[in-house]
């Protein structure tokens, strides 16, 4: 399932690498809310409901009404009806949910008010048979108090692509340090192409996660407290505004870096996008790229991707939670086959499960291979479930302001460390 600019805006937003939070509340209002549809029907008692976003993939919808009618034909007495929702979806699952009714099933990223607000109900019984085969990472973002609430569907990621020939031309080897990305991206630069393109703002939308993974920090620690309130994360964000002063960055591009056009069309020697701009480079420019995780900057720290995964979930007002688990169990567990054509057969995701991500035939060789592998050594979610709106707003506002203002790193992260202790305050005491 590529991402195309028709999918869903909600796909990439949860994936921003700053944890920039796409679910709000429960998940956060973007448009109108979407009236009186609950999604159920009340009358049927033998009807399970499964709500998907719209994929903007051809063949997806299609796709998931077929798993729904083996189910409903052949596994069980329940049937299982899908409702396909384009437009803003994360707003209209909001909406049901918070009035009591909505789907029995549906996919979601999980986020802490979901659990406290009683939306979800626990999967760990669902997912115990195959839990030592999915990537711990993944499932961490789908988990609360040590309880899993959603079985992840698909796995998204982030990555720096690299022109093979453009480095070998300026005598670059790929950069295994930050340090040695910034050189890179410098001696890269010529009047022509810029060395690096990691958004138009220049990377604060999508980098602040990777800079403090790169000094070993992170947005919260296990013990609920400010992850980024220590001097390593001052030092790794002066690295991004170094960048940003430095001339190499491609600023102004007519498409943003989820997009991979500026790299494609030759702009920038280097640029950060994600898994799914795959396709369109390999058409555009061959083998002539290669890809990398976000490298370290201390040895305290480590390369990263940022990743992000949809999760089943289960609607805990659900009249039928029993049936629904049945059917996540299903699909999600026991059916490999329709996960593996989930993923792979109409664009280009890795599974969430290791087993299946090394059978995958796309992901078996070149960067996607490299991608599966990045994923399974150095991922970091992007959205973890305690990071909250006001949290993200609180650490992207102090990104920008260094970054793109050259205001004093300290100072900002302090300012950002005090607001995000006040809301981990209020949700764990």
């Amino acid at each position: 399932m590529t991402q195309h600019e028709h999918t869903s805006v909600s796909r990439r937003s949860f994936l921003h690498a700053t944890g920039a939070v796409a679910l709000a509340g429960a998940f956060g209002p973007l448009l109108a809310a979407c009236g009186s549809n609950t999604g159920r029907g009340a009358s049927d008692s033998q009807t399970i409901q499964q709500w998907y976003h719209a994929y903007g993939e051809p063949g997806v919808q299609q796709a998931v009404q077929r798993y729904a009618k083996d189910f409903s034909d052949n596994a069980g007495k329940s049937k299982v009806t899908v409702q396909w929702n384009p437009g803003d979806y994360d707003s209209k699952l909001s909406t049901s949910l918070l009035s009591g009714g909505g789907p029995d099933v549906f996919e979601s990223t999980l986020q802490l008010s979901m659990v406290r607000s009683g939306q979800v109900v626990p999967l760990d019984d669902v997912i115990a048979p195959a839990k030592d085969d999915f990537t711990a990472t993944i499932l961490a973002g789908h988990t609360v108090d040590g309880k899993i609430y959603g079985v992840p569907q698909a796995v998204d990621m982030q990555m720096l692509f690299y022109r093979k020939s453009l480095l070998d031309k300026a005598g670059v080897k790929p950069p295994t340090t930050v340090d040695e990305l910034i050189d890179a991206a410098k001696r890269l630069t010529t009047d022509k192409v810029k060395g690096l393109f990691a958004g138009n703002d220049g990377g604060v939308g999508v980098l602040g996660g990777p800079a403090l993974w790169s000094v070993g920090l992170d947005y919260v620690t296990p013990e609920h407290k400010v992850g980024f309130d220590d001097p390593a994360a001052a030092t790794a964000l002066g690295k991004l505004r170094e960048l940003n002063t430095s001339g190499a960055l491609l600023l102004g591009a007519v498409k943003d870096w989820s997009e991979p056009d500026a790299f494609t069309q030759g702009l920038a020697a280097m640029q950060w996008t994600g898994l799914w701009a795959v396709p369109a480079v390999q058409k555009a420019l061959g083998d002539d790229f290669g890809v990398l995780p976000w490298p370290k900057l201390t040895d305290a720290g480590k390369p990263s991707v940022p990743v992000g995964a949809y999760g089943s979930m289960v609607n805990a007002k659900s009249q039928h939670i029993d049936e629904a688990k049945a059917f996540v169990k299903w699909l999600w567990i026991d059916h490999t086959d329709y996960q593996q054509d989930f993923n792979t057969g109409y664009g280009f995701h890795i599974p969430p499960r290791k087993s299946l991500a090394d059978k995958a035939d796309k992901l078996k060789s070149g960067p996607a291979a490299d991608a599966v592998k990045f994923v399974q050594q150095s991922a970091k979610s992007s959205n973890p479930p305690e990071w909250t709106q006001a949290m993200s707003t609180a650490y992207l506002d102090a990104v920008a302001k260094v970054v793109r203002q050259g205001s004093d790193a300290a100072t900002e992260l302090r300012t950002a460390a005090g607001k995000v202790t006040d809301e981990l305050k209020r949700l764990y005491g």
